[in-house]
């Protein structure tokens, strides 16, 4: 019981992120919420792969996952581009922001009922995990990026993710290739907030980093140590010596 509950915690912890982010948003601390989206996003990467690790795959965490990400890649997301590059344009901004969660939404219900041989080999649309941790970091440097740059590529992901676009599947890949691109941006943010104590973080942080690095290692080694053993049990081959 306790084992089969260990991907769902992870999944659990991405759909908390995502609350919290809402929650730093609505205080107007805005690093610390799109900090908060892109550890969900690390935590999203890992929950799937636990359950295939455990072998504890189930209907209810495929259904959890859902729910969690549409909170943290899509609501949290819009209401901080909402807050940061919206605030001012009124039912006008409200609207625009709005989009993306719809978008959003629709995308996790299609991926839903998608087939699973499918799946596996391609996506269709952009994943909204890729989406909303693209806008949390895009707005992260938003100090430095031109507004109208963060707006459009805001309103471009919405339409992305409900469109047809196929793009490749990672997921027999060992190592989560943009959860490393984010753990390695997250090394970079933790090295700049060690030299800036002024600026206030998400205390989590320290121990989020640490984790998912073990976890890039634990996957690593896992994935070599199973390829060993297939190597094992290839059959040998013999060559006959023709007798002279």
């Amino acid at each position: 019981m306790i084992r089969k509950s260990i991907p769902n915690l992870f999944t659990l912890g991405n759909l908390y992120c995502g609350f919290l982010s809402i929650g730093f948003a609505a205080k107007g601390e805005f690093r610390n919420a799109a900090i908060l989206i892109l550890i969900g996003m690390m935590l999203d990467s890992m929950d799937g792969r636990v359950a295939r690790v455990l072998g504890v795959q189930s209907q209810l965490g495929k259904e959890l996952d859902s729910l969690a990400d549409i909170v943290t890649f899509g609501v949290a997301p819009s209401y901080l581009v909402f807050c940061t590059q919206f605030s001012t344009e009124g039912i006008f901004g409200l609207g625009i922001a709005g989009l993306f969660p719809l978008f959003g939404a629709y995308r996790l219900a299609r991926f839903n009922v998608t087939p699973i041989s499918t799946s596996l080999k391609y996506f269709t649309g952009v994943p909204i995990t890729a989406a909303g941790g693209l806008v949390a970091f895009l707005t992260l440097f938003g100090s430095r990026i031109p507004q109208i740059v963060i707006i459009t590529v805001f309103v471009a992901l919405a339409f992305l993710m409900v469109s047809r676009i196929k793009i490749p599947s990672f997921k027999d890949i060992p190592i989560p290739k943009y959860g490393t691109i984010i753990t390695i941006f997250l090394g970079y943010a933790l090295y700049l907030v060690w030299h800036a104590k002024k600026v206030q973080w998400p205390f989590f942080i320290y121990i989020a980093i640490p984790l998912y690095i073990f976890f890039i290692f634990f996957q690593f080694f896992k994935s070599k140590k199973k390829q060993s053993k297939n190597e094992n049990k290839k059959p040998r081959k013999f060559r006959l010596k023709r007798k002279s």
